[in-house]
This record gives structure tokens, C-alpha cells and sequence, in this order.
């Protein structure tokens, strides 16, 4: 059982058993997925189970009933659902508990009940009815209705079998017999009540010498036989589904009589088998049905031409009622067997597969009854025969061809663009689907690898390439299943060969998964370099101001002058500004297929207007047969990792700016600006951090999770391989790169948020000083110094600017409190930054999460945040405890890897 399933079920039972609160599903899940095994329950253990649970029924008889009639439908997991309540049975706890919640339910739907009684008046009947006279107008109505009832049943069934069928063929209607069909009873070769045959003697037959009599009933039971009413013995009306029962003539004698009732269930079981033949005939009920139909239309057959031969004895005078009695005993058998089926098909609505599962589960329950089991497998062929065909078509070429639904195989009107387009397209896994109840119980285990083996196919078609299986054989039913299991293997082999060779070779998949790498993880230093230069200033502006043209043209010039003028693929690459930032794009992904999905989506895009540098991503164009594997969810996946390490690069580039800015202002000696020195380690304290961030998502989780991809690609045998690697190598870079970890997430932004703030700040104060730089130059320039030589004047000119940025950098000081500024800065950085190591630690220990050990080791290389959260931690133990002095010894450092600093 799946993990979804298990989801599902559970929230239903505790929907059904209205359970609220407590410890919610998850806990349930948990121990599920946990206890659960690959049990099969045997007939044996099915059986005693049905004995158990009778010996504690209440109602035993109903319950064995209710057991034989979900049999007869050949339902399915029934042993395992008899197999759990017989276990329940012997839970006392859980007994007590669904006992006290079913009469807490009951109370509750009878108060719901009362309220609404109050609230409604409800006016005095005029006239009341006793029980008894409402059981038999009850009664009248069922004996008026029994006649058309059932014609009008069969009737529905056919228009909702032809609504179905005429939906699943996209409005080609399928053919339908006329009317006149079903309107003339004498078609169909059944009894005909009501127009039985008068007598034409007005001596009883009882008043006749015993060999007359004999004589009599003989010719009589030859035309019951066929399915016509004789003088003495006459078909009773039927009432619903049963079996047809006879009126035999009670003059008759008592021992010619008791050998007619013996000989009669011949002509009952003839009666429900060419019912079930001219009903299953129709259009609607589908070819399964149909070839089981002919083939019981040939065993009836060879009935008539017995019956026809007693008749010949019979007109010889050499036929008696023992020997009537002696030659159909092999029909008897033949024709309960054909009845059987026939009511067991009726009972259950079988089609299609749900027919072939009945007729093979009869085949082996027959072990030991040779004659019988070998009128079930021929049954059974002939029936798989229309079957296996579709199944050959699947499986052989990837073509569906089931006009009546009745494949394992569904096909689902989806659009293959749309996986290019939509995050939660599911084309590969929905644009053909099992149906359960079709599966034939002899290919249950087959029944993925018959799917993918007919998907891969189809793919191969659908690129314009005509493919059929070189290993291709006529699928015959067995009961040795290895026969077909092979032939499926064959074929499956050859499917996943030519579609991978078709995606690896000709449509180069590898090839453009570099090219993808190349550009969202921005493994193509080069072009990065160019593309951030010029598009710098572009992406600086709100995004309502940015001209998505003018990015695709600087995309265009990066790409042609940098070593990606290599890559083919390169003009696939293509601009995309999101409409949210990067947490509200995780978290809406996060919320699919959640409660929250709507909630997410009808929310707006953003509170605040982002910024290009805040909105812009990559998309590549890809397209079919590629865009299964890199589908619209695999690129929203590279967008989020592009996204979060563009976003670390123009941090980097903005520390960077702010370094080389600094050195200007090191040319200056600001004695008066002490707090200086500490914005130059702060800077450097956030470029090593980030710096350090970067090269563990680029060397330490992208670049060994890719030679893992690549290797795998290698050795795949299968597209769906592929899918998984493919799948898994994206989802470990986004939860080792803490994009699946929204706490991690948060903190991580809160850092590049401070650093952003602090190189904004920085390049303020230094583009001040640039601007008094320049009117000090000009107020030296118009005050030149005559007679001084050219050397003099030019150290005078500097000797003016140092002391005017000095009073500057003073006045500045003083007015807008730069020291308390970068102290802020200093106090939230260090703060983050340790509440991020923390929450590493705890991760990397308690969630196996070993890679993030290597990021503490990095950016603590020297242990100072180590002493720091120790010291933190002292003085919180110190404020909780602070009258209870404890003697501590010196701290003993926590192990680290001594990394060197970046």
C-alpha cells in the first residue's frame, strides 16, 4: 500500500469515526508505515476467520449470507477486510472503543434529528394505515412491478454502460442494437410466460397407464429442454435474478415425477445461460463479455444437438425417462458449471478483466475436477482472447485500442505541452493510469511493467517514430503463468531500451542537463561575471520598471561573449522575472496539495515591491520528449537553487564593492573615525561567510551529487530511472542547500538581509566622501597658490582634501551616528550567524544531516563562535540559576574539523 493510501485512509476513518483532536493522523501514519508488512492472507486463514467471526457474530446466518454474496462478485481484498475483523474481534480495548463511539454517534445524530424535528411543524396526517395494510399494498406493488422491473433494469444498465463508453471515446459512438430486439422475447430462446401450450385432452394424465404417462413427460422435458413449455411441466414467471423454477403437473405419478424434478435443473440452468447469452451479447457489455458469450453459445450448441438426438430415440421408440435421465448427466454438470458463471458474471457487474478474474479464480478452485477445470480454461481463452489483443497493441506498438473500458490501461485527455507549463502537471503519471478493477488477477503482478512498457512506447510514437517490438508472439491464456510473464518481459526490455537510446543518443538528454547546470548552478564563472556587469544597473530597479527586452538583449551579449558561445543549447536560456520572492515561492510549492493551496494562491504576490535582483530567474525552453524528465516541477526545483545562489553572488559582488571602495578611504588617516576599523572586519567577517556559504552549495553539495547523477545516468535501464535520479539529485541540493527547511531558510535570509543593509550603508557613507573629495578639489583648484612649484601645490591640494574629509568624517559622525550604526550591524550579524550554527548543529546531530557539519567547520574554522555560544550559554544558565554559584571547570571545546580559512 502506498504512502498516499495510507494517508487517505486513515483520514477517512477518523473522519467516519468523527475523531477530533487527540494525537492527530500523523501518529497513526507513523506507526503504519512503520508495522506494516508484505502479509497475503491464504484461503486457509480467510476461512478460519469467516468461522471466528460467525461463532461472535450476533447474526451469524446474515453475515455468512452477506460473506457468500460478495464471493459470488468475486469482490476483491474481501479476505483480508474478513482476515482484519476477526482480528478486531479478539481486541477487547478497540471493541469497547468502537462500541462507545458508535453510541456516542447515534446520540448525536439523534439530537441532530430532534432539533430539526422542533424546528419543523409537521401537519396531522388525515388518515392513518395499519402495518398490515401497508405490507400488502406493498406486496400489490411488487407483484404489479416484478414483470417490468427487470427489463427496465437492464435497460439503465445498458444506457449507463453506453454514457461511460461514448465519454471515454471522445464522442464516437459506439454501435447499438435496434429497439425491436429487446421488444420481441421470442429472439431471445428463452420461456415464454404466458403463451404456454393448452392441453388438448380432457383426461387428466394421472387417469393414463404409467408408460403413456412416461411417454408423455419425455416429449414434455425434450421441449423444456430448448427452452419451451410442454403440456405438463410449464416455466414459472421469473422474479428478479433467480433461477428459473418449474410447475409440473401434480396428476402425474409420484415416481415419473420425482425423476422430472431430478432432470429439471438441466432446464433451469439452460434458462440462465441463454439469458445471460443474449444479454451479454450487447454492444455495451464489451468484447470480454461477448467472446464468453459465444463461447457458451457453442457449449449450448452442442446441447441442442444432444437434445436433437433424443428426440430422434424419442420418435424411435427407444427413449424411456431412465435413459433421458442416463444420457444427460453429462450436460447436467456442463450446464450447472455454465449457469454458475453465468450468475456469478451477472452479480458482480463484471467486465473485461473483473470477467477474466472470475473465470480464472473458478479455473483453479476446479483443482482436481478435471472435466470441469478444462470447460473453465476453455472458457477462460476464449474470453482473453479480445484482451489480449488490446494487451498485445499496448504493449507490442503503445497504442490503446479499447472502445468498451475494458483494459487495466485508461488513456486521460491531457495536453503534453502543458508539462512545460504547469508546476502540477502530472502527464507521465496521469496521462495513463491503472484501473484496478480490470486488472485479470493472473497479470496483477505484471501490472506496472505492462503500463511503462506501453507508456515508453507511446512516447517513441508520439515523436513520429513507428516502433514495433522485434520479439513481439500471440499472448495465449494459461494457467503457467511464466508463459506470458516472459513474452511481458520481452517486451518491457525493448520499450525501456528504445526510449532511453531515443532520449540519450538522439534527443542528447545528458547534453542538455550541463547545459542546465551551466546556468542555474552556475558552474559558467565567465558568463556570470559578464551578465552580472551588465545587467548591474538594470537590476537594481523596481520590477515594474525593468524592460524584460533589454535583459533578454544582455543575456544574448554575455552569453556570445563568454565561453558559453560554446554551449548548443544556449539559446534555449531564456529571462524570467517571478512575481514572488524566494521563501514565498518555497512556501507555495510547499503548500500543494495541502489545505493551504488555496490559501497561497488567492494571496497576493507581495506585500513589497521587489527588486529585479530579488524577482529575476532563469527558464529554459525544453522540449517534447525532454520536457518529461526536465518537466516544469524539475525547473521550478533549478530555479529555486538559481535563485538562492544569484541572490549569495550579488551579495558577494556588493561586500566585494564595498572592500575596494575602502581602499580610498584608507589613502585618508581618519583619526577621528575609530568605528571605521570595525566596519572593515565586520565587511570582512559577512564576505567570509558568504563566501564560505557558496563554495559549500557549489563544491560540497552540487558538484558530488552531479558525478553521482551522471553515474547513474550510465547504468539506468529505464526512463523511469531516469525520473527518479534525475528527481533525486534535485531534491538532495535543495535540502542540503536548506531550501527545504524553512526555519534554515528564514535565518539565512534575515544574514543576507543585514549584509545587504550594511553594504548600502557603506556605500552611502563612501559616496559622500567621494562627493566632498571632489568639492575639496574644486575649492583647491580655484584657490591655487601662486609661486609655489607644481609638486608643492599638489601636496598642499591633498593635504586640503585629507583635512576636509577629516572634518567631514567628524561631522558626520557626530550628526548621524555611524559608530552605533555598525555596532547594530556587528550585534544583528553575530546574532543570526549564531543562531544559524546553532540550528546546524542540532540538524547535522539529531537529523543525520552530516553534510551541514562541514558548513560549522567552515565558517567557525578558529572556534570563535564556538567560545561565544558557550559564553552565551553560561550566562543564560547564570540568569535562570543566579543564587546557586556551581565551581566550573574549564570549558573543554566541542570537536571540530580544522578547515583553513577561505
Amino acid at each position: 500500500m502506498s504512502e498516499f493510501r495510507i494517508h487517505h485512509d486513515v483520514n477517512e476513518l477518523l473522519s467516519l469515526l468523527r475523531v477530533h483532536g487527540g494525537d492527530g493522523a500523523e501518529v497513526y501514519i507513523d506507526l503504519l508505515q512503520k508495522n506494516r508488512t508484505p502479509y497475503v492472507t491464504t484461503t486457509v486463514s480467510a476461512h478460519s476467520a469467516k468461522v471466528k467471526i460467525a461463532e461472535f457474530s450476533r447474526t451469524p446466518e446474515d453475515f455468512l449470507k452477506k460473506y457468500d454474496e460478495l464471493k459470488s462478485k468475486n469482490t476483491r481484498n474481501l479476505d483480508p477486510l474478513v482476515y482484519l475483523l476477526s482480528k478486531l474481534t479478539e481486541d477487547r480495548e478497540t471493541l469497547q472503543y468502537l462500541q462507545q463511539n458508535a453510541k456516542e454517534r447515534a446520540e448525536l445524530a439523534a439530537a441532530t434529528v430532534g432539533s430539526s424535528a422542533t424546528s419543523i411543524s409537521v401537519p396531522a396526517a388525515a388518515s392513518k394505515i395499519s402495518m398490515q395494510e401497508l405490507e400488502e399494498l406493498r406486496k400489490q406493488l411488487g407483484s404489479v412491478a416484478t414483470g417490468s422491473t427487470l427489463q427496465q433494469s437492464l435497460e439503465l444498465k445498458r444506457k449507463m454502460l453506453r454514457d461511460k463508453q461514448n465519454k471515454n471515446n471522445s464522442g464516437q459512438h459506439l454501435p447499438v442494437f435496434p429497439a425491436w430486439v429487446y421488444e420481441r422475447p421470442a429472439l431471445i430462446g428463452d420461456f415464454l410466460i404466458g403463451s404456454g401450450v393448452s392441453t388438448d385432452t380432457a383426461l387428466p394424465i394421472g387417469t393414463l397407464p404409467l408408460a403413456s404417462q412416461e411417454s408423455a413427460v419425455v416429449e414434455d422435458l425434450l421441449y423444456v429442454l430448448v427452452g419451451v413449455d410442454g403440456r405438463h411441466v410449464t416455466a414459472q414467471p421469473l422474479a428478479g435474478r433467480q433461477s428459473r423454477t418449474f410447475l409440473v403437473d401434480p396428476n402425474l405419478d409420484l415416481s415419473i415425477r420425482e425423476l422430472v424434478n431430478r432432470i429439471l435443473p438441466v432446464a433451469a440452468s439452460y434458462s440462465t445461460v441463454t439469458r445471460f447469452i443474449e444479454e451479454k451479447s450487447s454492444f455495451e457489455y464489451g468484447q470480454v463479455n461477448h467472446a464468453l458469450a459465444a463461447a457458451m453459445r457453442t457449449l449450448v450448441k452442442e446441447h441442442l444437438i444432444l437434445v436433437s438426438q433424443l428426440e430422434q430415440l424419442h420418435r424411435q421408440g427407444l427413449l424411456s425417462l431412465q435413459k433421458l435421465w442416463f444420457y444427460i448427466q453429462p450436460a447436467m454438470r456442463t450446464m450447472d458449471i455454465l449457469a454458475s458463471l453465468a450468475t456469478s458474471v451477472d452479480k458482480g457487474e463484471c467486465l473485461g478483466g473483473s470477467t477474466l478474474s472470475l473465470l480464472h479464480d473458478r479455473s483453479f478452485s476446479y483443482t482436481g475436477d478435471s472435466q470441469a477445470q478444462e470447460l473453465c480454461l476453455y472458457l477462460t481463452k476464449a474470453a482473453s482472447a479480445p484482451y489480449f489483443e488490446v494487451l498485445e497493441k499496448w504493449i507490442y506498438r503503445g497504442i490503446i485500442h479499447d472502445p468498451y473500458s475494458e483494459f487495466m490501461v485508461e488513456e486521460h485527455e491531457l495536453r503534453k505541452e502543458r508539462i512545460q507549463e504547469d508546476y502540477n502537471d502530472k502527464y507521465w503519471d496521469q496521462r495513463y493510469t491503472i484501473v484496478q478493477p480490470q486488472i485479470p488477477s493472473f497479470l496483477q503482478k505484471m501490472a506496472d511493467k505492462i503500463l511503462s512498457t506501453g507508456k515508453y512506447l507511446n512516447v517513441v510514437r508520439e515523436c513520429g517514430h513507428d516502433v514495433t517490438c522485434p520479439v513481439a508472439k500471440e499472448i495465449i491464456y494459461t494457467l503457467k503463468e511464466r508463459a506470458y510473464v516472459e513474452q511481458i518481459e520481452k517486451a518491457f526490455n525493448y520499450a525501456s531500451k528504445v526510449l532511453l537510446d531515443f532520449l540519450m543518443e538522439e534527443k542528447e538528454l545528458v547534453a542538455h542537463l550541463r547545459s542546465i547546470k551551466r546556468y542555474f548552478l552556475m558552474d559558467q564563472g565567465d558568463f556570470f561575471v559578464h551578465f552580472m556587469d551588465l545587467t548591474e544597473e538594470e537590476l537594481r530597479k523596481p520590477v515594474e520598471d525593468i524592460t524584460p527586452p533589454r535583459l533578454e538583449a544582455l543575456l544574448e551579449l554575455a552569453l556570445r561573449m563568454s565561453t558559453a558561445n560554446t554551449d548548443p543549447f544556449k539559446d534555449d536560456l531564456k529571462i524570467d522575472l517571478m512575481p514572488h520572492d524566494l521563501i514565498t515561492q518555497l512556501l507555495r510549492v510547499l503548500a500543494i496539495e495541502t489545505k493551504q493551496e488555496k490559501a497561497m494562491a488567492q494571496a497576493d504576490p507581495t506585500e513589497l515591491t521587489l527588486s529585479g535582483l530579488e524577482a529575476f530567474s532563469f527558464d529554459y525552453i525544453v522540449k517534447w520528449p525532454l520536457s518529461l524528465i526536465i518537466n516544469r516541477k524539475a525547473l521550478t526545483r533549478y530555479q529555486m537553487l538559481f535563485r538562492h545562489m544569484f541572490y549569495c553572488k550579488h551579495v558577494e559582488r556588493q561586500l566585494c564593492s564595498v572592500w575596494i571602495s575602502n581602499k580610498t578611504a584608507k589613502q585618508h588617516s581618519l583619526h577621528s573615525a575609530k568605528w571605521f576599523a570595525g566596519a572593515f572586519t565586520l565587511r570582512q567577517r559577512m564576505l567570509n561567510f558568504v563566501q564560505n556559504i557558496q563554495y559549500y552549495m557549489m563544491f560540497e553539495v552540487m558538484e558530488p551529487t552531479w558525478h553521482i547523477l551522471e553515474k547513474n545516468l550510465k547504468s539506468a535501464s529505464n526512463i523511469d530511472d531516469v525520473l527518479g535520479h534525475h528527481t533525486g539529485f534535485l531534491d538532495t541540493c535543495l535540502k542540503d542547500c536548506m531550501l527545504t527547511n524553512p526555519e534554515l531558510l528564514k535565518v539565512f535570509s534575515k544574514l543576507m538581509s543585514v549584509c545587504v543593509m550594511f553594504t548600502n550603508c557603506m556605500q552611502k557613507f563612501t559616496q559622500s566622501m567621494k562627493l566632498d573629495s571632489e568639492l575639496g578639489g574644486q575649492t583647491l583648484e580655484h584657490g591655487t597658490i601662486p609661486g609655489l612649484p607644481a609638486g608643492a601645490e599638489e601636496r598642499v591640494r591633498k593635504e586640503l582634501t585629507r583635512k576636509h574629509l577629516v572634518e567631514h568624517a567628524d561631522a558626520t559622525q557626530l550628526v548621524s551616528g555611524f559608530e552605533a550604526t555598525i555596532n547594530k550591524f556587528d550585534k544583528n550579524f553575530s546574532a543570526h550567524l549564531l543562531d544559524l550554527l546553532a540550528r546546524l548543529s542540532i540538524y547535522s546531530t539529531s537529523d543525520c544531516e552530516h553534510g551541514m557539519a562541514s558548513v560549522i567547520s567552515r565558517l567557525d574554522f578558529n572556534g570563535f563562535y564556538t567560545e561565544r555560544l558557550e559564553r552565551l550559554s553560561a550566562e543564560r544558565s547564570q540568569k535562570v540559576v543566579p543564587q546557586v554559584p556551581v565551581p566550573r571547570g574549564p570549558p573543554v571545546p566541542a570537536p571540530r574539523v580544522a578547515v583553513t580559512a577561505q
